[in-house]
């Protein structure tokens, strides 16, 4: 496995996360791609629920969703965000904490594409975070935008685009026997460039 240690000469922290999320998805049985994503409200007031990383490079780590959802209003009134990737096959953890931004309108389209027929059908049919009175409900709205959209492109719901975290702060921590954990931290710098440091477990 890829480990890193702070002897050894400077690393791109984004190289690093590419390196274990590639081992990740070798070794992890079930959706190595699911990250913890937490938000806050303006006046401090927490969230958190899982949910896909669908890209990733040195401007950000890139998730879609619903606009209206919860998660959404959130971000747009307080842009800053944290994510968690826990690995336990891999007994590694990461941590990234940044600032928010959309993504553009055109990798948007380019991503609601790629996704399978049912997902887009259900990205259309969610009102997301809002009461839902019934599965029938739900089942139903599928059932109408089915119709509207027969055996033809479905177009990406002006309600549907992604959001991509900058990272300001990357922590990689090694699980350790008798909890002497490693603990690596990357922090963003005036500059733009990366300061590493150790952590206590």
């Amino acid at each position: 496995m890829t480990e890193y240690r702070m002897s050894q000469p400077p690393i791109d922290p984004i190289a690093l996360f590419s390196a274990w999320y590639r081992e990740a998805e070798a070794a992890e049985p079930v959706n190595p791609s699911a990250m913890t994503l937490a938000t806050a409200t303006p006046e401090g007031r927490p969230s958190a629920r899982l949910v896909l990383l669908k890209g990733h490079d040195a401007d950000g780590f890139v998730f879609y969703t619903n606009l209206n959802s919860a998660k959404s209003g959130e971000l747009d009134a307080n842009p800053h965000a944290a994510l968690c990737f826990y690995w336990k096959s891999l007994a590694r953890q990461v941590r990234i904490e940044g600032r928010v931004e959309p993504v553009s309108a055109a990798d948007a389209d380019a991503y609601f594409a790629s996704r399978a027929r049912g997902s887009k059908i259900g990205a259309w049919a969610s009102d997301q975070s809002q009461p839902l009175e019934s599965r029938e409900v739900l089942e139903q709205r599928a059932q109408k935008f089915e119709a509207k959209f027969p055996g033809e492109d479905i177009p990406r719901p002006p309600f549907w685009s992604g959001y991509r975290v900058v990272p300001e702060r990357i922590e990689f921590w090694t699980e350790r026997g008798d909890r002497m954990h490693d603990r690596q931290l990357f922090e963003r710098t005036a500059d733009g460039a990366w300061r590493q440091s150790e952590l206590y477990p």
